[in-house]
């Protein structure tokens, strides 16, 4: 199982580091729902990276191995992936704000003051397991998982391990609240305003760097 933890790893970290979530959970933080919206947006996050990880070891869980040996079709899977990321990487590098602009938010950012537990939870697993990066990290990650041939009970406890991993970025402002009050309203905001202002740079590193590793090991198993 160590393998399979140690192949998703990074895949996981890049789930963890996504901005947009952060910023969505820090604003739900400011709202008066702050002490339900907070948890359910977290709790809808770790169902839809638990919903992706399921269909992905389910699937492809019983064909990734070919004796000991990962399956042909695993290579091609990450190559796609991978290419898919590095075109992502460029996009967001390419949209990018510019010197002294001022980033833009996707408009639902908006209304989070209108939403209710279930609107939260059901926007934190679209934000997971539905949005097209994220989806992406979360494939690529199951899909590591799956490729050690390791039984199934060790597939899930590991896949489990990258959903933990995969949720800190937006459990991080949940603890923070919870823990220091209103003592944290500043640090929040600080780190809302940082996150949004390079988002799209953050998003085109972590996609670089996880697409050309997955392009790598593609190539290593295609060899």
């Amino acid at each position: 199982m160590g393998e399979a933890i140690g192949q998703s790893l990074a895949t996981a970290v890049g789930v963890a580091l996504s901005p947009v979530p952060i910023i969505a959970v820090i604003l739900m933080l400011t709202t008066p729902r702050a002490r339900s919206n907070g948890p359910a947006f977290l709790g809808g996050w770790i169902l839809g990276l638990a919903a992706v990880g399921t269909v992905v070891l389910l699937v492809a869980g019983p064909s990734a191995t070919s004796g000991e040996e990962p399956a042909t079709w695993v290579g091609w899977l990450k190559l796609a992936l991978g290419a898919l990321l590095l075109l992502v990487a460029v996009r967001q590098f390419r949209g990018r704000p510019r010197h002294g602009a001022e980033a833009a938010m996707p408009a639902w950012m908006n209304t989070i003051d209108h939403f209710g537990t279930g609107k939260s939870l059901a926007m934190g697993a679209a934000l997971s397991g539905a949005n097209p990066k994220n989806l992406l990290l979360a494939v690529a990650g199951a899909s590591a998982i799956a490729q050690t041939g390791i039984p199934g009970g060790e597939q899930a406890a590991a896949y489990a391990i990258f959903a933990v991993v995969g949720s800190l970025g937006v459990a991080a402002p949940l603890v923070l609240y919870f823990a220091l009050g209103k003592r944290s309203a500043s640090m929040l905001a600080e780190l809302k305003d940082w996150m949004a202002q390079h988002n799209a740079v953050i998003m085109a590193v972590l996609c670089l760097v996880i697409g050309a590793k997955l392009i790598g090991d593609a190539l290593t198993l295609l060899g």
